[in-house]
């Protein structure tokens, strides 16, 4: 059985299935590293404007697996405490890598987002729920911390400190309509999939580097130090594309033709 499913239901969007239905598609080593080695092929695919991923059955991701995680790769002869470490690091990066993808990625959260899976959402660039989807900081529930993969640093910038201290401190159930109050989540919708697909088309019709440069500006916005540090990052992203592209001067054509611009971002 694979654990990972890449399918393309329309030209340039990628759909990512998490498909371990049975164990709310948990982050075992067997999904994970998979999981982690097809986000970074899809990454360096320049055919892909967009990337969805989804849960197979009734949940997102339920985070830890509380029955048998598996057994990490490349861990022969090493102990207990470098092991731990080696864990870490795989889960890690598979946050990591969904940031330092050049597609923007949606995340279609069709059922339980738990601990983990929390965090893979809030991960992604942006996110919309089935009416059934819930959000929950589950480490706080099972004695640890509610601190993990990223989340004190990405949940607090997403929802707010106040909010994102509630919840991470209580580890309570966020449903999808209070998820969307909240703007942890965009939109709710029946079919999640086909929503997120829709948004990936959109963003495919877009300028190229202008949607990557867009993405990079908005994770720098998370990490800036200050306003004007923020700024002279911006400014160099529309500089670049200004300069280098002939996107602007189309867009004006376009608005005065009463069309829709096609950019092929180049400068003659």
């Amino acid at each position: 059985m694979e654990f990972v499913l890449v399918d393309r239901p329309v030209d340039h969007i990628a759909v990512v299935t998490l498909n371990r239905p049975e164990r709310m598609n948990a982050m075992a080593f067997d999904v994970m590293v998979p999981f982690r080695q097809r986000l970074v092929e899809l990454g360096y695919d320049n055919s892909l404007r967009a990337v969805v991923i989804t849960g197979a059955g009734r949940g997102f991701c339920s985070g830890a697996d509380q029955e048998f995680a598996g057994i990490p790769p490349r861990i022969d002869g090493v102990t207990k405490p470098t092991i731990a470490l080696r864990t870490m690091e795989i889960l890690d990066e598979v946050i990591l890598t969904i940031r330092r993808m050049h597609q923007p990625v949606i995340a279609a959260v069709n059922g339980a987002a738990i601990g983990g899976g929390l965090c893979l959402a809030a991960a992604c660039d942006i996110r919309i729920a089935a009416p059934d989807a819930y959000f929950r900081a589950a480490g706080i529930n099972n004695g640890l911390t509610a601190s993990e993969l990223g989340l004190s640093f990405l949940l607090p910038r997403l929802i707010g400190q106040g909010r994102a201290a509630e919840l991470m401190l209580t580890g309570r159930d966020v449903d999808a309509t209070e998820a969307l109050a909240l703007g942890l989540v965009t939109d709710v919708v029946d079919d999640v999939v086909g929503a997120a697909i829709e948004i990936g088309q959109r963003i495919g019709r877009l300028s190229q580097p202008g949607i990557e440069i867009t993405k990079r500006t908005l994770w720098h916005s998370m990490e800036a130090s200050s306003l004007e540090a923020h700024m002279h990052a911006e400014g160099i992203g529309q500089l670049y594309m200004r300069i280098l592209t002939e996107n602007f001067e189309e867009a004006t054509r376009a608005r005065k033709e009463g069309r829709a611009p096609v950019f092929t971002d180049h400068k003659p």
